[in-house]
């Protein structure tokens, strides 16, 4: 009899990696300790691929919603012009971050960090929301699944016991029965002292219907970005240009041997998963825009969505992302944009923690990588 969990994990349509494959360039996890500086580099500037960030000045009277911070809005150049998947490795892996193109927001509010385990909590407890990862999945979704492997469950990063090529996902995680929100590790762990952790195992659905709930909604791609660059124009990271400042990293992301046991140093503080608040906030007052979790945001996924935006030749109003998702490397899946990077993002791999890079996600697939924040309109 075939192992249920694999056939789940094999046949459910996962949304863990949120970054791009199959580009035919294999990268050995054992990367050498003298390509780090050039990992690092900063961006190419030249041309005026980067114009100034133009705030806006109107603030709103009285004080932020409790939890949140005004993103004043305004016009600013978005997207990224970083060839590498990894700065050092993958030529041509995050085109789907150019052009570099002008875009204008509105003003808005923003969660100043990922929804909490505790708020998601107090959502449920009021409403009884099941989020999608508690269904078990139905014949309806899967016609040609036996009953016996129709189980409840969700995706869990799995450290490899040696070192592997980086071209298959599928040797780093697996399709664990019982995960989800309340059980981030499997139906044995608990989110029991970790109620200021970023809630996951949520898909777009679930996020949305926390955001109906608070009275807000989820951040357009350009929202995201504009508040994520803090109003500075052009950085590589929401912190600037270093991977480091004075020496300390600025977010939780993978230092060392990706995906070893134990390969991660923790230099930044933290194996895996951290408490929000733990880096400084950018200059918006936002924490953890890049690393720790991915975080969904409203729009459909197109890999040349930025491409049709450049080519009005105008500075797009308040986009709202394409009206139809469109991944040419993998047509059956229904996708929207995650932003931000997570715990498992390095430089061996995926250093999609760069501001103006972005990942993707199907819309129905959770993991203990993915969560979100929300926004406010004025």
């Amino acid at each position: 009899m075939k192992n249920k969990a694999f056939w789940l994990f094999s046949t459910l349509t996962i949304c863990i990696i949120s970054i791009a494959f199959g580009y035919g360039k294999l990268v050995h996890v054992q990367k050498k300790e003298t390509a780090t500086q050039e990992c690092h580099e900063t961006p190419d500037t030249s041309g005026n691929l980067f114009k100034p960030t133009i705030e806006n000045k109107n603030k709103p009277a009285g004080k932020a919603p409790k939890g949140m911070v005004w993103i004043p809005g305004g016009e600013f150049s978005m997207g990224s012009n970083v060839e590498d998947e990894g700065l050092c490795s993958i030529k041509g892996a995050t085109q789907d971050a150019a052009p570099i193109h002008r875009v204008y927001v509105d003003g808005f509010y923003m969660d100043e960090t990922e929804v909490t385990n505790e708020e998601f909590e107090k959502f449920v407890k009021t409403t009884g929301y099941i989020t999608v990862a508690e269904q078990k999945p139905t014949k309806a979704e899967f016609p040609t699944a036996s009953e016996e492997d129709l189980i409840t469950g969700s995706a869990v990063f799995t450290p490899t016991t040696t070192a592997v090529n980086l071209n298959n996902y599928l040797q780093w995680w697996r399709y664990e029965p019982g995960a989800d929100w309340r059980h981030p590790e499997g139906s044995q762990s608990t989110i029991k002292g970790k109620e200021k952790y970023p809630v996951v195992h949520v898909v777009y659905e679930d996020a949305v219907a926390y955001a109906k709930w608070a009275g807000k909604r989820l951040p357009t791609e350009a929202e995201w970005e504009f508040a994520a660059r803090g109003g500075k124009t052009g950085n590589l990271y929401t912190w600037g240009n270093n991977l480091k400042t004075n020496g300390k990293f600025q977010a939780n992301i993978y230092q060392g041997n990706f995906p070893l046991k134990n390969g991660d140093t923790g230099e930044d503080g933290f194996k895996g998963i951290a408490p929000a608040k733990q880096y400084a906030p950018n200059t918006y007052g936002l924490y953890d825009m890049a690393g720790n979790v991915w975080e969904w945001v409203h729009d459909w996924y197109s890999v040349d969505y930025y491409k049709s935006l450049a080519e009005t030749g105008k500075t797009v109003r308040n986009p709202q992302g394409p009206d139809a998702y469109y991944d040419p490397n993998d047509t059956a899946e229904i996708k929207r944009v995650h932003r931000g990077g997570s715990f498992l993002c390095t430089d061996q791999y995926c250093t999609r923690y760069m501001v103006g890079t972005r990942g993707k996600g199907e819309i129905r697939s959770a993991s203990n990588h993915v969560g979100f924040r929300c926004v406010k309109s004025k």
